[in-house]
């Protein structure tokens, strides 16, 4: 992960303006974090990624792994939760004002919406390691319908020219949403660009397409390790060009420094 956060970093550098980064999630293998004085905020996020990287807006959703120790999974009221921070303006902490939010960014002619979809997916793989198995199946699935909500409300509603749409997820793990799927392909009235993680690599094969709209799968550098069917370790980029259009391209690490197979 060092080596994927310090071409960051560089990149960072050469770009010269970056706005935010959106990380889809399980930020803190194995089993997330307990409260905000966990010490793992430093040492798998403050003490990796640079001051200038984190001087910008972190937008983020909780991953699968992220949910085994944190109160969230028991939590009625989203405020308990470890990794939710509705103080917007304190960068010392992830940008979460609630499981799924979104951000409007009208100067870049965009909007964030970050969706929280950890039932639907994987809860039969999650809520066995929390301490709540049965209450953190229900908070689970409240909270990926309300993500559900908030998407459609959003592709609605917003007027941005393109919405930037994370999940945990890539796209291949909806097929049993055919009309979310099929929501994500319409660009009638944006353009969507779809960012998932939970496999290790950085591709765009992988995923389910949702073309002519875009979808990436990037999860490369983090991790148990990485998957048998690719090389691509990194990060991807996205490009706000003076018409409002984006282009997104991956960066990548030598990929012996993140994975070494027999």
């Amino acid at each position: 992960q060092q080596a994927v956060a310090d071409t960051m970093a560089d990149t960072a550098r050469l770009l010269g303006d970056v706005q935010f980064v959106v990380n889809v999630g399980d930020s803190f293998y194995p089993d997330g974090v307990r409260n905000k004085s966990d010490p793992s905020w430093d040492s798998k996020w403050r003490n990796v990624y640079s001051k200038e990287l984190r001087s910008v807006p972190w937008y983020s959703v909780y991953g699968n792994h992220d949910i085994h120790q944190d109160p969230c999974a028991c939590a009625d009221d989203v405020k308990e939760c470890a990794q939710v921070n509705q103080n917007t303006s304190d960068l010392n902490y992830f940008y979460m004002p609630d499981t799924s939010f979104y951000v409007e960014h009208e100067n870049l002619k965009l909007e964030v919406v970050a969706l929280d979809m950890n039932y639907y997916t994987w809860v039969n793989y999650t809520c066995h390691w929390t301490p709540c198995e049965e209450k953190c199946r229900k908070n689970l699935r409240e909270r990926n319908d309300a993500a559900f909500e908030l998407f459609y409300k959003r592709a609605v509603k917003s007027s941005a020219e393109n919405l930037v749409v994370f999940s945990h997820y890539p796209t291949d793990y909806f097929w049993g949403f055919p009309e979310f799927l099929d929501e994500l392909r319409k660009n009638d009235t944006h353009n969507i660009h779809f960012f998932g993680g939970h496999r290790h690599n950085v591709d765009r094969s992988s995923t389910t397409s949702i073309a002519p709209n875009d979808s990436w799968l990037s999860g490369g550098g983090g991790g148990w390790g990485c998957e048998s069917y690719g090389r691509e370790q990194g990060f991807v980029v996205g490009e706000i060009g003076a018409d409002g259009a984006i282009t997104t391209y991956s960066v990548l690490v030598d990929f012996d420094i993140c994975c070494k197979r027999l």
